[in-house]
């Protein structure tokens, strides 16, 4: 059963998250602030939970941060070497299904010559 978050847990994970992959890239709030053209009391109050922030700046964090907008709400976000694996994975997983549709389809198209 998936857990229920208020508000303000949400305020929490959010703001923990930010100060967790801005210190990862090795940036500091004024050092974000100026990447993401935010003011930097404003991304002070984001971390301490005093303010809120709309889709575009959630977007533009998560692009400077370089992670994707939902890890930014993960209650236990994925590490690096975490995301690296599963990108991984998915790259596999694709190549091996385009391969697989390319040999149906080599089949397909072999059976339509043979019935000619």
């Amino acid at each position: 059963m998936a857990k229920y978050f208020k508000g303000d847990d949400i305020r929490k994970i959010f703001g923990a998250n930010l100060r967790l992959f801005r210190t990862r890239k090795g940036l500091s709030q004024l050092a974000l602030s100026a990447k993401s053209g935010l003011a930097h009391n404003f991304v002070n109050d984001i971390e301490n939970r005093k303010k809120w922030v709309s889709p575009e700046t959630i977007a533009k964090l998560a692009a400077v941060l370089d992670v994707e907008p939902y890890q930014l709400f993960m209650a236990n976000p994925l590490d690096g070497k975490q995301t690296k694996r599963i990108h991984v994975y998915l790259d596999e997983l694709r190549d091996s299904f385009d391969e697989a549709v390319g040999e149906i389809k080599a089949s397909y198209l072999l059976q339509g010559n043979d019935d000619r």
